[in-house]
C-alpha cells in the first residue's frame, strides 16, 4: 500500500469536510488570515468555497476583490481580472477595485481597457491621484500630450510635491521639445533625491537630445555608480557611444544591458552597427 498517497487523500478529504462545515463569515475571515500569511492557494480555496455558499451575498464584492488580489499575486492575471469584474458586478463604482483591475490591464498591455477603468475612477473621484497619474501615462503612450498635461497639471495641483507627477511632467516637456523646462524639473528632483539613479538617466536622455553628450555621459556614469544593475543607463550610454562611432564601447554596454535582462532581439540592429 502506498501510504503517502493514502495520507494525501485523507488530508484533502478532511479538508473538504472541514470547509463544508464552515460558515460564509468563517471562510472569508480565515481566507484573509491566509492572505496575510502569504498562503495564497489556501486563501483562494477558502474564498471560492465562501462564494459557493452564498453566491448572491452583496459582500461578495469584497470576496471577489480579495480573490483577484490572490490570483494577481499568483501571476494568474486573466483569472484576477475576471474576479475583479465579478466584484464590480456587485459594486460597479468601487474605486479600489477599478484601480486594481486597471493596473492588471496595464501589466498586460491592454491600454484601452485600463484607460476606461481610470476614467470611471475619475468620474467617481475627480481628485484620485493614482488614476490621474496612470491616465496621463496612457495619454503619453498615445502621444496625446495635451490631455496628458491636463492630468499632470491636475495631479500637481492636488500634490505639488508628487515625485511621479513631476517626473512625468519632465518627460512630457522633453517629448514636446521643451528641453529647458524638462531640465529645470529634473534638476529640482535630483537636488531632492541625489541618490536616485533613474533621475540621472532621465536627465542624460534630455542632455543627449540637446547634443550635450559629455554631460549625458557624466550623468550616466553617476547612474551606473548608484545602480550598477540599471539596464536603461547602459542602453542609453551605448546609444551615445554608437553615435560617436565608439563601437567597441557601445557593444560592451549593449551586451551588459542584455546580461541585465534586455531581450537580445531588441538590440539586434544596434549590435550589427557595432561591427
Amino acid at each position: 500500500m502506498d501510504y503517502k498517497k493514502v495520507t494525501v487523500f485523507l488530508f484533502f478529504s478532511f479538508f473538504t469536510l472541514w470547509l463544508s462545515a464552515q460558515s460564509y463569515q468563517e471562510l472569508s475571515g480565515k481566507a484573509v488570515d491566509y492572505i496575510e500569511k502569504d498562503s495564497l492557494l489556501q486563501a483562494e480555496k477558502l474564498l471560492q468555497e465562501a462564494l459557493k455558499l452564498e453566491p448572491k451575498n452583496p459582500h461578495n464584492a469584497l470576496l471577489f476583490s480579495n480573490l483577484g488580489l490572490v490570483q494577481r499575486r499568483l501571476g494568474r492575471y486573466e483569472d484576477a481580472t475576471d474576479s475583479y469584474t465579478f466584484a464590480l458586478n456587485f459594486a460597479p463604482l468601487a474605486v479600489p477595485i477599478l484601480l486594481n483591475r486597471a493596473a492588471i490591464y496595464l501589466e498586460q498591455g491592454l491600454l484601452d481597457k485600463a484607460y476606461v477603468d481610470y476614467c470611471q475612477v475619475t468620474d467617481v473621484d475627480k481628485a484620485n491621484k493614482e488614476a490621474l497619474l496612470m491616465r496621463a501615462y496612457i495619454y503619453m503612450i498615445r502621444r496625446d500630450y495635451k490631455a496628458a498635461r491636463i492630468d499632470y497639471d491636475r495631479l500637481l495641483e492636488l500634490d505639488p510635491q508628487s515625485y511621479s507627477g513631476r517626473l512625468g511632467l519632465a518627460t512630457l516637456e522633453q517629448k514636446e521639445g521643451k528641453f529647458r523646462e524638462s531640465l529645470d524639473l529634473l534638476n529640482k528632483l535630483i537636488a531632492e533625491f541625489p541618490d536616485d539613479a533613474m533621475l540621472y538617466v532621465a536627465r542624460a536622455d534630455v542632455e543627449r537630445e540637446m547634443d550635450h553628450n559629455d554631460l549625458a555621459l557624466i550623468d550616466l556614469e553617476e547612474a551606473i555608480k548608484l545602480a550598477p544593475a540599471s539596464a536603461d543607463a547602459y542602453l542609453l550610454r551605448g546609444d551615445i557611444y554608437l553615435a560617436q562611432k565608439r563601437k567597441s564601447q557601445a557593444k560592451q554596454d549593449y551586451e551588459k544591458a542584455i546580461s541585465l535582462g534586455v531581450p537580445p532581439s531588441e538590440l539586434h540592429e544596434q549590435l550589427k552597427q557595432c561591427k
